[in-house]
């Protein structure tokens, strides 16, 4: 798929596109999605991360465990006016390349700052560095060898690199859809093998690999190159994907997928996509991708059958080209979960680019979030997104609404409210209930892993927004074409290698609710 698991595609630089033209709904090969996020859901680095959870804990008395200061000091601190830095060292980063260290400071040696602008600075490159996420530690520290003159050293903790692991995954939109919906179906199951590699010769490039069978047969190769030039401004990437499914959604009733599986259980789809990226990052925080691709998918007549318009058209294939221009501002303190700073990316998209009889169309996303930190303990995170079709229909696989990844209200995890024009709003009050850091070096023999942190947020969630149907689709009217809310309370877990645990109770301007487990920030 053009999209993996934890990155949104905007938070996963693994993600080729921003669309995703293979898999976007459950187990369902799509064409381009703009800020798609993988909607699978893998079980065994969860089961993995929970038993660590219960393991550490249980170490409460064997190990050791202390409250994380993230807070800036310099060693034995004088208080300035302006200083200038010498030479800057680092240690810790065994793997990873000097230089692409050195890309994300914003200052410079032989040059005089001030000094509280200085402290400014070295706060927000540490931000930077870790956002890389080759490191589960950095820290920078001034050590001052006259009044206004500092050596800076650097010091990060690299991660493992190198990730072989089974593929085990949930392929329903989310966890609730499959326990609720799907009745705990274990045949709607993808199994394989995976190898990541997150840091190929240590230049921040990434190697992604996988062979899936089970609900979504599937082969998928990425490799991402971010910097080709001395200047590290361009970067490169590409990535091919094929996949086959027996079942497949073939459109919606009551705002609930309906799934499709012919009595020979024969293939219904087949999907083809390639794409290639380029990228430039003209500032530390400015991004800009261009893409081009090409997706192929082939349907059974069966499914034409049941659905006429499931490829807007009589033959069952659809080839095309496409083209899509997206900026990114990324400027968050985490990028897996934020709590100060702001997110923005703006997409447009073409499909069929080249006198393409089977589509001519156009999306147009956008995402803007902000978090304001209040304190240390709140932390207020908003974000609105829209989606725009400027075509009154499209094929099937290229419908977006609420309920697809990442676009959804808390409350509505188990509909899917499809249309040409969306807008959410989320909201979320959160506060950070515990910080802490296990240090299990004594037992654990990998450096990488010899310290585990774990924060927990409370959280006050209020999501609303509308999807827009011309079609007005009469099976659907309950939800589309309306206003909805959603609002409940939950508890955020972070831990290690950035993984998040959700547990919310949500209820709908419907009067539904429930308790709805995800695995990932909602935004």
């Amino acid at each position: 798929m053009f999209c993996s698991s934890h990155l949104d595609s905007y938070r996963d630089e693994s993600c080729l596109v921003n669309n995703n033209p293979t898999v976007g709904r459950m187990g369902q090969a799509s064409l381009p999605k703009a800020g798609s996020i993988s909607n699978t859901i893998s079980l065994i680095p969860i089961l993995r991360n929970l038993l660590t959870l219960l393991v550490i804990f249980l170490l409460f008395g064997l190990g050791k465990i202390k409250a994380q200061d993230t807070t800036l000091e310099p060693v034995n601190p004088p208080t300035p006016e302006r200083v200038k830095v010498n030479n800057i060292f680092i240690i810790g980063n065994i793997k990873t390349q000097k230089s692409i260290i050195l890309r994300e400071l914003d200052f410079t040696t032989d040059f005089f700052y001030d000094w509280e602008t200085f402290m400014g600075i070295i706060k927000a490159d540490q931000q930077k560095i870790y956002n890389l996420r080759l490191f589960t530690e950095v820290e920078i520290t001034p050590l001052f060898t006259e009044d206004e003159e500092v050596e800076i050293l650097i010091s990060v903790k690299e991660r493992w690199y190198v990730i072989p692991s089974v593929i085990f995954q949930l392929a329903d939109r989310n966890f609730s859809e499959w326990w609720t919906n799907q009745g705990r179906d274990f045949s709607r199951v993808n199994y394989g093998l995976k190898i990541n590699h997150s840091n190929v010769g240590g230049r921040n490039e990434k190697l992604r690999f996988s062979g899936q069978l089970g609900f979504t047969k599937e082969l998928d190769l990425v490799y991402t190159k971010p910097y080709i030039d001395k200047k590290q401004k361009q970067g490169l990437a590409f990535q091919m994907t094929y996949a086959d499914q027996k079942t497949i959604p073939i459109r919606s009733a009551n705002n609930k997928q309906v799934f499709y599986t012919n009595e020979t259980e024969d293939v219904l789809r087949k999907t083809f996509s390639t794409a290639l990226r380029y990228t430039y990052r003209r500032t530390f925080y400015n991004f800009h991708f261009l893409t081009l691709g090409f997706s192929r998918t082939w349907v059974n007549p069966d499914v034409l059958i049941e659905n006429p318009n499931y490829l807007s058209g009589e033959n069952n294939t659809l080839s095309y080209p496409f083209l899509q221009y997206s900026f990114r501002h990324d400027k968050r303190d985490n990028i897996a979960y934020a709590t100060q700073g702001e997110f923005l990316q703006l997409t447009a998209t073409k499909y069929g680019v080249i006198n393409s009889q089977d589509i001519d169309e156009v999306e147009l996303n956008f995402i803007a979030n902000k978090y304001f930190q209040i304190n240390d303990r709140f932390h207020l995170a908003t974000g609105l997104t829209g989606v725009w079709y400027l075509s009154p229909n499209q094929p099937y696989p290229l419908i977006r609404g609420i309920g697809y990844s990442p676009n959804f209200i808390r409350g509505y995890e188990l509909n899917v409210i499809e249309g040409q024009q969306l807008y959410v709003q989320k909201n979320s009050l959160r506060y950070k209930l515990l910080d802490l850091s296990f240090d299990i070096s004594s037992y654990m023999p990998f450096e990488q892993f010899s310290t585990i942190p774990f924060k927990f947020y409370l959280s006050g969630n209020f999501d609303h927004g509308t999807v827009t149907d011309r079609n007005n689709i009469p099976e659907n009217l309950r939800l589309t074409n309306k206003y909805l809310f959603g609002y409940g309370l939950g508890l955020d877990i972070v831990g290690v290698y950035d993984a998040v645990f959700r547990f919310e109770y949500s209820l709908n301007n419907q009067g539904e609710g429930n308790l709805f487990f995800n695995f990932k920030a909602p935004f």
